[in-house]
């Protein structure tokens, strides 16, 4: 008999991603995928129970199916169809306990792997320049998602001590973009004109979605050897990016708002409905946010296929061109260029002698934008 693995929040998109990849994977003999609502998209051989992690059911359908393996996907963000704040905060609070108090009690239950993030270190002004799984936050999120994901895994490290024979993995994924990613930041990057606070050029980490079902699949089967997949790692694409950077690729420009109304620009983009604009990613957007991915690749064994600037190019591509098109800037940097070469320090007459050719715009690095 092959592992039978449980699945939550499945009708999202990267759920059923997940689904949908791990029944091929032969050590699978059966996935339960699981949520509130039936999902849009296919779920394959999959079995679909509809039911809510925040009610006690949810011990019956782990008993029903004898479930080994639980991949706890159902700690997000953003609300599902027209739920709100309050409806998440339920879901990913309230959702875990009960789901944990099922596994405590399931005698099948040997392995549990959560998604979680690295809002739980917090974005500060005397923040160290790297985070590692260890290093404690300078100041606990406040509110919204980030304090939800802090209070996962407060419930998760309880389930790990009162169960020492599940093997249980925790992975804090860095903001996850790509072309279906339905994320808060990606939401952001998405609009026209991105607000930014003035004064602050914060360094940003991605993981592009497809690592993120890759990671998801090491972490619920065996660990190769010479590798551990229990504990809490850190997931993020190599480098960093400024949002300034992203800015240019994107072709968005931006509208630095002063620190004291930025909050005002996040209420009236909530209003809006445009994106969900929370304190907490303010501040990151002010101070930004880099972590250690040492203990992923060391102790877990992963390497992703994605650097950060790789998997915000894959995203950025999804986007099309936004009001100024990199290429097209690029160009007019490298006409003035030329043309503030051409003139020099002899003056405009040295430019008439001969005309400078102009650098396509396919030789200019990337780090110039």
């Amino acid at each position: 008999m092959g592992k039978v693995v449980l699945v939550t929040g499945v009708a999202r998109q990267l759920g059923g991603r997940l689904v949908r990849r791990i029944l091929r994977d032969a050590e699978v003999d059966r996935v339960i995928a699981v949520d509130i609502v039936e999902p849009a998209h296919g779920l394959g051989d999959a079995v679909f129970v509809r039911a809510d992690i925040r009610q006690p059911a949810i011990a019956r359908v782990l008993a029903e199916y004898d479930v080994d393996t639980v991949v706890h996907m159902d700690v997000t963000g953003t609300p599902l169809g027209s739920g709100g704040r309050t409806a998440v905060k339920e879901t990913n609070v309230i959702g875990t306990m009960q789901l944990l108090g099922a596994c405590q009690k399931s005698p099948t239950v040997q392995r549990l792997v959560v998604k979680s993030s690295t809002n739980v270190y917090g974005s500060a002004p005397r923040d160290p320049a790297v985070f590692t799984e260890t290093t404690p936050p300078k100041s606990l999120p406040s509110g919204g998602f980030a304090k939800d994901a802090v209070e996962v895994e407060g419930y998760v490290r309880g389930f790990a001590r009162r169960r020492p024979d599940v093997a249980v993995c925790v992975l804090r994924f860095a903001n996850i973009l790509g072309p279906s990613t339905d994320y808060p930041l990606a939401e952001y990057l998405s609009l026209p004109v991105l607000p930014t606070v003035f004064g602050y050029d914060p360094r940003l980490q991605f993981v592009h979605e497809d690592d993120v079902i890759d990671v998801l699949r090491l972490a619920l089967g065996e660990p190769p050897r010479g590798t551990l997949n229990s504990g809490t790692f850190n997931i993020a694409g190599d480098g960093v990016l400024l949002l300034s950077q992203c800015s240019r690729r994107l072709g968005r420009p931006t509208v630095p708002v002063l620190l004291p109304a930025v909050n005002w620009v996040g209420s009236a983009l909530r209003t809006v409905g445009v994106t969900d604009f929370s304190p907490e990613q303010i501040r990151l957007l002010t101070h930004g946010r880099v972590v250690s991915t040492v203990q992923m690749r060391e102790t877990l064994g992963f390497v992703p296929r994605y650097s950060t600037a790789g998997a915000f190019e894959d995203f950025a591509l999804s986007r099309g061109d936004g009001l100024l098109p990199p290429r097209a800037l690029a160009r007019a940097v490298d006409r003035v260029a030329a043309f503030a070469e051409s003139v020099g320090p002899a003056g405009p007459t040295a430019a008439a002698g001969a005309a400078r050719p102009v650098i396509p715009a396919h030789s200019v690095s990337k780090e110039r934008i």
